[in-house]
């Protein structure tokens, strides 16, 4: 369960997954490839919860297809924004690198979410995808370098090498990652490092220097070669704050999370919700008087009539979760879908629109 440092606000087709208030037009534009569904159960010591202050996100759903990504920093190799079975993707050919734009040094306490989809475990030597900060490549002690790949991960610098810093991916998920979407995720806070693949946890170090930049660097190893492209399917990077949910409650009557995760445009919760809900779930039963309401919000790409209804329905399926999976009783929760109408912050850029696909439990 989140505790203090660890605090919340996406990941991403059959099924993809998103923040609970994405609105149906943007969940369009997200890769068909997903990892296959599995049962919730393997995701019960899944402890990853996104930050919730958004500073830099894309999905690719703006940019010309032919042209590099335009809200990423260029550095060398053939890579460009490519349609796959009808969305807008980045496709990597070769070695090819590029900068991830953050806008200032990134905080003690963040959240890194990418989404590839690499061809097979035999592709691409033993790295599919690097990242790092800064501009230039360090691996040094005060710069680690994690590298990804379907088959597993390792890290170069702070005292990680190849002799004792690989985490393997099983065989099983290996099958499972091959061809499909697969949702890498760090979350750093001050020095603590937690990196996952999936609902697979790589890594639990209490120190790693991640240097702090205004821009991450990532490699990614694709191929020319028939099906061996590398993907990338959308990027997130948010800040995490320290809210802890009652004090939150007590002290501002609310609390926001994009932790909460959808199938596209459906009300369908995602297993790697279930942090976020673990949280409401042990606040509530730690605090038998607390009643809630659950709020889903949109960001204002679709119609607002559908967007309004899905946030209304998505909220439902949060309280029925409380409920039936956690025996919250039903009366101390009511539920609101408030679609675009409250925008957190302007829906004008790309982090806007993905700060206001959110949840906010409100303390009644």
């Amino acid at each position: 369960m989140p505790k203090a440092g660890w605090v919340m606000a996406i990941a991403l087709a059959a099924p993809m997954v998103f923040p609970a208030g994405a609105s149906v037009v943007s969940q369009t534009q997200a890769a068909a490839s997903a990892p296959a569904p599995q049962d919730a159960k393997i995701w019960e010591n899944y402890d990853f919860v996104p930050g919730s202050k958004v500073i830099f996100y894309t999905d690719f759903s703006d940019d010309k297809v032919g042209n590099f990504a335009r809200r990423l920093k260029y550095q060398s190799g053939p890579i460009e924004v490519v349609e796959r079975e009808g969305v807008k993707v980045l496709r990597s050919t070769g070695r090819s690198m590029f900068l991830i734009p953050v806008g200032k040094k990134l905080p003690q306490r963040f959240t890194l979410e990418i989404d590839v989809i690499a061809p097979s475990v035999d592709c691409c030597g033993y790295e599919v995808m690097t990242f790092e900060g800064g501009a230039t490549m360090d691996r040094g002690e005060e710069s680690a370098d994690v590298i990804w790949h379907p088959t597993g991960t390792s890290i170069l610098g702070s005292g990680q090498n190849m002799a004792n810093s690989p985490s393997k991916i099983p065989e099983a998920m290996q099958a499972q990652l091959s061809g499909r979407m697969a949702h890498v995720r760090v979350l750093m806070d001050s020095a603590y490092f937690k990196m996952y693949t999936n609902e697979r946890r790589m890594y639990n170090i209490p120190e790693l220097a991640f240097k702090r930049d205004s821009v991450i660097r990532v490699f990614v190893n694709g191929s020319e070669e028939p099906d061996l492209a590398v993907f990338l399917t959308s990027i997130r990077v948010a800040e995490s704050e320290t809210d802890v949910l009652y004090d939150a409650l007590a002290a501002k009557g609310r609390w926001v999370t994009q932790g909460i995760l959808f199938a596209t445009g459906k009300a369908e919760l995602q297993p790697e919700s279930r942090p976020v809900l673990k949280e409401i779930a042990s606040t509530l039963k730690e605090h038998a008087d607390l009643k809630i309401l659950i709020e889903g919000h949109t960001d204002n790409v679709g119609a607002a009539a559908a967007n309004l209804a899905l946030s209304d329905a998505r909220a439902a399926a949060v309280k029925a979760a409380l409920v039936a999976d956690f025996a919250i009783g039903a009366d101390r929760i009511t539920t609101k879908g408030l679609g675009d109408t409250t925008p957190a912050v302007p829906n004008t850029t790309a982090e806007g629109r993905a700060q206001n696909r959110r949840v906010e439990v409100v303390k009644r």
